[in-house]
């Protein structure tokens, strides 16, 4: 049901985004995430528990569409990518974190409801940090709200680059104002480049979560117990060292986001998951799940770790960071609102399935399935995510008119074979 919500909460949140604000949108998620913790803390049956679970995944949902999208907008170009990724960090570090709390409360009365009512705590902690922080500048700047636009821009640049950020978003302005319309979700699939954005950004949405990276999260205690370590206190072990491991790499990533760039990143990160899920796999097909803990059951835990070591420096942060940058200022809210519904869904598939295919098929070959997608997605990254490191928003703009029309391509050129189409 928390994946149900987040699933509801980012398809909203891309609307509640552009028509409200980065920073009201953070506030309302907060808002529903302290809400969510404190019913399912306090619920006297299942269904109420239940309820607070939706909650919590509304507010989480939109706060996955909005933080990475309000880092992007406030963040200088050649440093946008590792600022992102901080924000998926930020996701690793608490889960993490989640994991030595939960095991803190395990000797306390309540168990339960602590671990669940306690996620509240950031949530406040946040909501009352935010309400210091300035808008999105360029949200600001296309609600003609330019003096405030302005003055948050002075905190970023310094007065040479200043003019051309506003000379820039000036002329984005007034691109909307000949607009004369607001942007509808079937707009992102009428225009061209708006669709091919897209494409390559639900894309790598799709592929993280069906790469099995939350399958991992989710399931490592299980999956540490399937390769024939029974004691549950092991299993917990070495989960919180995935864990950590997870959150290591994320700090790797956001160095190299901005120097190895994106699609090389991303690329490099796939490989690397192709055979750790191959090592997995043939550690579950030709060792015993009944040995307590032999050579098949360590070569399991070493392509456990050799997927998160590989995953979450590249295909953690790379999706987040190229879906916060590659779509026009109209279409970031909305887009990045539908490309995180689908890695929502996606989540909700993969975490609903893999134990029944597991149960179904064996480990071994759900591995196996896991790494033929990691193929699939190795080859999509190569044909339809382009670079985008350093880039300016316009210049990444330019990169899907040329894909979209052809080289020499111009803004009106543009409108008028739309026209005629």
């Amino acid at each position: 049901m928390a994946l149900v919500g987040a699933m509801i909460g980012a398809s909203a949140g891309g609307w509640i985004n552009d028509a409200y604000g980065r920073k009201k949108a953070t506030l309302l998620a907060d808002i529903i995430f302290a809400l969510g913790s404190v019913v399912m803390a306090a619920a006297p049956d299942p269904y109420i528990l239940i309820l607070g679970r939706l909650l919590v995944g509304l507010g989480v949902g939109i706060a996955s569409v909005t933080a990475p999208v309000y880092i992007a907008e406030a963040s200088p170009s050649e440093i946008r990518g590792g600022l992102v990724g901080m924000n998926v960090l930020m996701i690793t570090g608490g889960q993490f974190l989640s994991y030595l709390v939960n095991l803190a409360f395990t000797e306390v009365p309540g168990t339960w409801r602590w671990m669940l009512g306690v996620a509240g705590v950031p949530a406040v902690i946040q909501f009352a940090l935010m309400l210091c922080m300035p808008e999105s500048p360029r949200w600001l700047f296309m609600k003609d709200r330019k003096t405030e636009a302005i003055s948050v821009l002075t905190k970023i640049y310094d007065v040479y680059r200043l003019e051309d950020e506003v000379e820039y978003l000036n002329s984005q302005l007034e691109e909307e104002r000949q607009k004369k319309r607001d942007v509808r979700y079937l707009d992102v699939f009428r225009r061209k480049e708006i669709r091919l954005a897209f494409l390559a950004g639900a894309g790598l949405q799709a592929f993280q979560q069906f790469t099995g990276i939350n399958t991992v999260m989710y399931y490592s205690p299980t999956i540490v117990q399937m390769a024939g370590f029974k004691s549950n206190q092991l299993a917990l072990l070495l989960s919180l060292i995935v864990a950590a491991m997870n959150a290591a790499g994320s700090v790797l990533g956001i160095y190299l986001i901005d120097h190895a760039g994106r699609r090389k990143l991303a690329l490099s990160s796939l490989a690397g998951v192709i055979v750790s899920l191959l090592i997995l796999s043939g550690a579950f097909l030709f060792g015993s799940s009944d040995s307590t803990g032999g050579l098949s059951g360590w070569f399991a835990v070493i392509g456990l770790a050799l997927y998160i070591a590989f995953f979450s420096p590249g295909m953690g942060p790379v999706p987040w960071t190229v879906n916060s940058e590659i779509y026009p200022e109209a279409y970031r809210g909305i887009c990045g609102g539908m490309s995180a519904t689908v890695n929502w869904v996606s989540n909700l598939i993969v975490a609903q399935s893999f134990l029944s295919i597991a149960d179904a098929l064996g480990t071994g070959p759900t591995f196996l399935i896991l790494a033929g997608i990691a193929v699939i997605a190795f080859v999509f990254v190569s044909c339809f995510v382009p670079e985008t490191k350093g880039l300016t928003f316009e210049e990444v703009e330019n990169i899907w008119k040329e894909r979209a029309w052809g080289n020499g391509s111009n803004t009106q050129s543009l409108l008028e074979q739309r026209n005629e189409s």
